[in-house]
């Protein structure tokens, strides 16, 4: 839990962006991410005590896929299949019990579909600036993020 005193210490600015799980200021960024040509196609952006989900529905870039599109993503937005039809998020764990082996393979699965995801923000983390500290002017966050992405899928189409 934060301490009060901590957090009242911190301008008010500075509030929305304070993380009281990193304890720190902080930044989230998201990605949308075409599985077969591996390109990004979208980026999203929101402060530190943003959830997810919030993050993700501010943003309407998932919202605006076709019905049709597959949305593979993960345990954070288990509220996204009320507003996009085709999607596939793993199973959570009840407290006090456990997944059945259907629930637990169907995670596998998933989760075997969706690592090309996570090796997409892999490569964008090499960027030290989205991995480490960020150190900038926060509205130009979103920025920096848009030409990072903008610069890997010219090295895809490039390599």
């Amino acid at each position: 839990m934060i301490s009060q005193s901590r957090l009242w210490n911190v301008p008010k600015k500075q509030r929305t962006y304070y993380s009281g799980k990193k304890k720190c200021h902080t930044q989230k960024s998201q990605v949308l991410v075409e599985q077969s040509s591996r390109r990004i196609l979208s980026t999203a952006y929101g402060k530190g005590r943003q959830h997810d989900f919030k993050v993700l529905k501010q943003s309407r870039c998932a919202l605006s896929l076709h019905q049709d599109a597959e949305l593979l993503s993960d345990s954070g937005f288990q509220g996204v299949a009320k507003l996009h039809p085709n999607c596939r998020t793993p199973f959570k764990r009840w407290r006090g019990k456990t997944l059945t082996t259907e629930q637990h393979a169907y995670n596998r699965k998933l989760a075997r579909e969706r690592i090309i995801a996570e090796h997409i923000i892999r490569k964008l983390k090499i960027f030290r600036v989205l991995k480490e500290t960020y150190r900038h002017r926060r509205r130009r966050f979103a920025l920096r993020l848009t030409l990072i992405a903008a610069l890997y899928n010219h090295d895809l189409d490039a390599g």
